[in-house]
Parts: C-alpha cells; structure tokens; sequence
C-alpha cells in the first residue's frame, strides 16, 4: 500500500517485476512510456535486418548469346543486391536427352558470376528441369 501511494504521488504506475519473490519486487516507471520504448526498438531491430530474397531466372538448352548475356546482366544485378539467384533450365520433347547442354551453360554462367557469388547447390536434375542457385559473397 505504501508503494501504491508513493507512484500515486510521483504520477507514475507501480509496476510487478519480480512477483514469486518473498517479497515481491516492484518499481516506480511510466509503464506507458517504456511500452513505447520497447516497440520502437522492435521496429528499428526489424528495419535493420536483410531478409535474402530468391530470384528465379529461367532458360532454355537452346538459348542464344544475345538472350544469354542479358540474363548475365539481370543475375549480375540480382547478385549485386544481396539476393539469391536460380537458374532454372527447363526442358521440352528431345532436349530431355542432351542434359550435358545445361551442365555446360551453367558451368559458364558459375565461371561468369564468380566474382559476385558463389555456388549455393549446384547443378540438379528434377524431372523435367534442372536449376542451379548461386549466393552472394564470395566462395566460401
């Protein structure tokens, strides 16, 4: 009761921080004010961090030089700004067959981008597809 009538005077809450203590430990606070507190460092905590986003980049076995390289260009940018990036290879009738295509282009597309990222998973077949992701940073 004593507590009660000292935050009542000061104008501020009372406040139970320890209650299975013998006695029970409290302190005078504007509870108000640190609630406010503690929700702007939240906010600023969620601002500061970088979520990795997943950028797909989808092909085909046959791609031309001219489409090629603008693909380099967008990975190259996507790389650039902290995201992942997939390449995707996807496959349609007879170039099921000739999977060492796709093996080569990404073998060149790794070489390419080395100075910006990393193999994350290489190259993998799945069913009609084959993707590779590339990370940013440098090998590891």
């Amino acid at each position: 009761m004593e507590a009660m009538n000292l935050a009542r005077d000061a104008g501020v809450d009372l406040v139970e921080v320890a209650p299975n203590s013998d006695p029970p430990v409290c302190r005078l606070m504007d509870y108000g004010k640190w609630k406010y507190d503690q929700k702007k460092k939240e906010h600023k905590a969620k601002t500061k961090q970088h979520q990795v986003v997943l950028k797909e980049i989808r092909m085909r076995p046959k791609i031309d030089t001219h489409d090629m390289d603008f693909k380099m260009k967008q990975a190259h940018s996507f790389l650039e700004k902290g995201s992942k990036v997939q390449f995707t290879m996807l496959f349609r009738g007879r170039e099921m067959m000739h999977y060492e295509l796709a093996l080569g282009i990404f073998q060149q597309i790794a070489e390419k981008l080395s100075e910006l990222g990393h193999v994350e998973v290489p190259a993998k077949r799945q069913g009609r597809k084959m993707a590779m992701v590339l990370a940013p940073g440098q090998t590891k």
